[in-house]
C-alpha cells in the first residue's frame, strides 16, 4: 500500500502538483485513507529517493534542484527515473547478443561467460547528442528484449514485461576519454575527456540484470544524491 502512495506522490511531483511541500500528514491520511504509519513509509520513500526532506514542525518541504534542474541527474534515484521534462530520442547503433569475457566480469561484477544482451545508443535531448551507452542485460534475467524497446526506457519495459525492477544499485562517476569507436560513433574527437557513469543495477536478492556505461556528452551536467544521518 506505501509504496502505491509513494509512487503516486511522485508523479505529483514530477507534475508539480504541490508547491514547495507536501502536504501534512493528516491530510495525506485522509486522502489515501490510511494510517498515519502508512503516509510515513510512503514519505520515507520519497525522502530516501532524495525528493523531500522534513523540517522538524514544519513539514516535508520538496527539494529544489535550482535553475539547472533540468541539467541534473538523482544518481539517488536513479537516471531512469529522472525529473527532466526533455523527452531523450535515441539512435540504436548495435542491438546484439554476446559472451561476457574477463573485462565485463571484473568492470561490472558479472560472470565470465553470462550470457548478454548488448545495446549500444547514441541519445539526444532537444536534437542535441547527450549521452553515448554501453548497455548489458542478463538474458537469464531478460529473456527477450525487442529493438523496439531499444528506442525508449529499456528498464521501463522490463518493468513491465517481467516484473523486474531496481532494487538497488552501484554507480560510479569518472572522467574517461573517449576511445576510438565512441569517436565514430559520435563524431567527436577521439582522446576527449568526458564525466563516465557506471551502472550495475540488481533486482531483489541481489541478482545482477543490468549493467551500463554511459558517457555524458553534455559538459553542463550535474549528479546530484541523498544521504542522510542515520546515527
Amino acid at each position: 500500500m506505501y509504496t502505491n502512495i509513494a509512487n503516486d506522490l511522485i508523479d505529483k511531483i514530477k507534475h508539480h502538483l504541490f508547491e514547495k511541500k507536501l502536504p501534512t500528514e493528516y491530510e495525506l491520511m485522509q486522502e489515501y485513507d490510511v494510517s498515519r504509519n502508512t503516509i510515513r513509509k510512503a514519505v520515507d520513500i520519497l525522502s530516501q529517493k532524495g525528493l523531500v526532506r522534513r523540517v522538524q514542525g514544519s513539514g516535508y518541504y520538496i527539494n529544489d534542484f535550482g535553475p539547472r534542474a533540468d541539467q541534473t541527474i538523482n544518481l539517488t534515484m536513479g537516471v531512469s527515473e529522472g525529473f527532466n521534462h526533455l523527452k531523450l530520442t535515441s539512435r540504436v547503433i548495435t542491438f546484439d547478443r554476446v559472451v561476457a569475457d574477463e573485462a565485463l566480469a571484473a568492470e561490472f561484477g558479472c560472470l565470465v561467460g553470462d550470457d548478454l544482451y548488448r545495446v549500444i545508443r547514441y541519445r539526444f535531448r532537444n536534437r542535441q547528442a547527450y549521452t553515448l551507452e554501453y548497455a548489458y542485460y542478463e538474458r537469464e534475467e531478460v529473456p527477450f528484449l525487442p529493438i523496439e524497446a531499444a528506442h525508449d526506457s529499456l528498464l521501463e519495459f522490463i518493468r513491465n514485461e517481467y516484473g523486474v525492477s531496481v532494487d538497488t544499485s552501484d554507480q560510479y562517476v569518472g572522467i574517461e576519454s573517449f576511445t576510438s569507436e565512441a569517436a565514430f560513433i559520435t563524431g567527436l574527437p577521439q582522446g576527449d575527456k568526458y564525466i563516465v557513469l557506471y551502472q550495475s543495477h540488481y533486482r531483489k536478492n541481489n541478482v545482477l540484470f543490468n549493467f551500463s556505461k554511459t558517457y555524458y556528452l553534455d559538459r553542463k551536467i550535474r549528479f546530484y544524491f541523498h544521504a542522510s544521518n542515520q546515527s
